[in-house]
């Protein structure tokens, strides 16, 4: 079995009468894909991405058995007015939940909330819950803000009350630091590597220690940046052991590593070498498969690079299956 915990969607359509902000689907003459209009987004969205019944042919096509859909990350606007964020957040959790009723055994189904407001985001998380979503998407920064910021930790601590899982997409943020042509490579690399760091620096891996959270192409650079907080935290290379005395900045608590090894991470990285450096650094049980699809074309079939390492059944079968229902805190169809 193979669940792709890593994959997007679009809706068909936006009300009539929706404000100006929002975005729109028009039609394109003799095709079937839809362009999305959003800002400065223009976006050909081939019909798989909101058409159930095309869903289904292409993952039977690449051997995928469930999806976890999240919105198209252009969705994420945070800054749109409050209201109009909430108003866009329902409109597509409502299509997201009628997209998965079609099949809940292929789809599994995250909304996203307006995180420019915190308090109204927490606060839809249980409207979300009960309309048969599974978990939540937001990006990697708000609006330029860091996520471990201290005004987003109720938001964190009401997902983790309510056992609802959070997916975090980098997106990139307002930056002179690398051209523009940067922006899907390495700035993605970057605000992956910033959000991981930031719910562990900023206190929130500490203050929610049951919350799911995962990252979308394994928290870009931060796998190989956490060595390096556990070296400030220990004093010690290769996580040796016992904790020597002349530990930099040495607590009681868990250490990054610890930490690090509560998220969740996607195996989206391209390369068999890295895929083994985070088998072995961050464990199986903490890795999902992950394609971007529709957005980017899946591999041939789905999992060909992870099953290319020779990994024992039992650990391939957490990655490929297991792990993506731990992650999303339900049973497994029998």
């Amino acid at each position: 079995m193979l669940v792709d915990a890593h994959a997007h969607l679009l809706p068909r359509d936006y009300p009539e009468d929706a404000p100006e902000c929002f975005p729109r689907m028009e039609a394109i003459d003799g095709d079937t894909a839809r362009m999305l209009l959003f800002g400065a987004v223009r976006f050909r969205a081939r019909d798989v991405f909101f058409e159930a019944e095309r869903r289904l042919e292409a993952q039977d096509a690449s051997g995928v058995d469930m999806e976890v859909l999240t919105p198209m990350p252009p969705l994420l606007r945070y800054d749109l007015p409050a209201a109009d964020g909430l108003s866009l957040a329902r409109h597509v959790n409502e299509f997201t939940a009628t997209l998965c009723a079609h099949d809940p055994l292929r789809f599994t189904g995250f909304g996203m909330v307006p995180l420019q407001d915190p308090d109204a985001a927490a606060a839809e998380l249980s409207a979300m819950k009960d309309a048969g979503l599974r978990g939540v998407e937001i990006a990697s920064n708000i609006a330029g803000s860091s996520i471990g910021e201290e005004k987003f930790l109720g938001f964190f601590a009401e997902a983790e009350r309510l056992d609802f899982p959070i997916f975090v997409h980098a997106m990139p943020s307002p930056t002179d630091r690398l051209p523009a042509s940067a922006m899907g490579t390495y700035v993605v690399g970057l605000e992956g590597a910033l959000a991981a760091a930031s719910l562990i620096t900023g206190g929130t891996a500490a203050k929610c220690p049951d919350l799911r959270i995962s990252f979308s192409h394994a928290a870009g650079g931060f796998p190989l940046m956490v060595p390096r907080h556990q070296y400030f935290w220990s004093g010690v290379w290769n996580e040796e052991t016992p904790v020597p005395e002349r530990a930099v900045a040495h607590d009681d608590g868990p250490s990054p590593m610890d930490y690090a090894r509560r998220f969740y991470y996607d195996t989206m990285v391209f390369d068999a070498r890295a895929l083994r450096y985070l088998v072995d650094l961050l464990g199986p049980d903490r890795l999902l498969v992950g394609s971007d699809f529709p957005a980017m074309p899946r591999e041939e079939p789905a999992g060909k690079t992870l099953r290319s390492l020779g990994l024992p059944e039992d650990t391939l079968a957490d990655i490929t299956w297991h792990n993506a229902f731990r992650f999303l805190g339900i049973d497994p169809p029998r």
